[in-house]
């Protein structure tokens, strides 16, 4: 664990898809890098020392950071290299213990598979969506591919289902299994800003709680000029019945009225209100000359 402490420290983290990819930072002078590696390899597998491995992890980080990098070139934006580089040192380490001289193997052959093979498997362990899905998924793709080769046309349900040899609810269990689900981290880059500070998903995400202030601006202007030049009662009752949702009967009973004379009332604003839009209505035409 020491020896990924020190590359820890080395600069392992503070790495990502749109961060600026500079040289590697030089390695500290070590007394080892003098001796040839084949006799670094003999000593470090007679006496296990701690510092003889640190050196070996620190000469093949570079392999950690090229595989990490072509790997995280098919993957989504979300997922974040340094994961890939901190699963690949761990596959490296691994390498460098297990490393057998006798097979007269160069040991950047030898660890670029077992660096591959740990990322791959902090990917899985990162996938949320189990593997049988997946195996369905890829399958009832496969199928729909192979039929729509066949034919030049897109398979429909029940071409699918003949060729699979399911039918019923099996066979709708296994389409919805194929149907792609994704999901989307909020913080994910979504767009460069200004200055070019990446803008999040979560920045630009509508918040639907929170009122629009042109819209209640809007509303506070129609409701003046709705109720504009009526008085208390007949205000009260556009206001009660457009705007609280009362009844006529829950109004009279407000307004100590019948709710005969309520609805009596409210056809008379209705009226007017009419007439008085009509006489304003070119106000609230578009200018033509904008």
């Amino acid at each position: 664990m020491a020896a990924l402490n020190v590359l820890s420290r080395k600069g392992i983290r503070g790495s990502g898809r749109y961060a600026p990819r500079g040289p590697e930072a030089p390695r500290a002078k070590s007394k080892y890098d003098d001796i040839p590696i084949q006799q670094v390899w003999e000593e470090y597998r007679r006496t296990n020392a701690e510092d003889i491995r640190n050196y070996l992890m620190e000469k093949f980080l570079p392999l950690v950071r090229y595989n990490a990098e072509r790997i995280h070139q098919k993957l989504p934006d979300e997922v974040d290299i340094e994961d890939l580089m901190q699963a690949g040192t761990f596959g490296l380490k691994d390498a460098v213990d297990a490393f057998d001289l006798e097979r007269k193997v160069k040991f950047e052959t030898y660890c670029a598979p077992r660096i591959r093979g740990a990322i791959l498997d902090e990917l899985r362990s990162m996938d949320w969506v189990p593997r049988l899905v997946r195996h369905r998924t890829a399958r009832f793709e496969s199928i729909r591919q192979q039929i729509e080769m066949e034919t030049g046309e897109s398979p429909t349900d029940s071409e699918v289902a003949s060729r699979v040899g399911l039918e019923g609810e099996e066979f709708d269990k296994l389409k919805r299994d194929g149907t792609p689900v994704s999901i989307r981290s909020l913080t994910q880059r979504c767009f460069s800003g200004e200055n070019g500070k990446d803008v999040r998903e979560i920045d630009v995400i509508r918040d639907e709680t929170q009122a629009n202030p042109l819209s209640e601006m809007a509303r506070r202007d129609l409701k003046d000029f709705v109720t504009k030049g009526l008085n208390r009662a007949e205000r009260l009752i556009v206001v009660l019945y457009y705007y609280e949702n009362m009844t006529m009967k829950e109004i009279g009973a407000t307004l100590a009225l019948s709710e005969s004379r309520v609805s009596q009332m409210h056809s008379s604003i209705l009226l007017r209100l009419k007439a008085q839009m009509q006489h304003r209505m070119r106000e609230l035409e578009p200018d033509s000359d904008e």
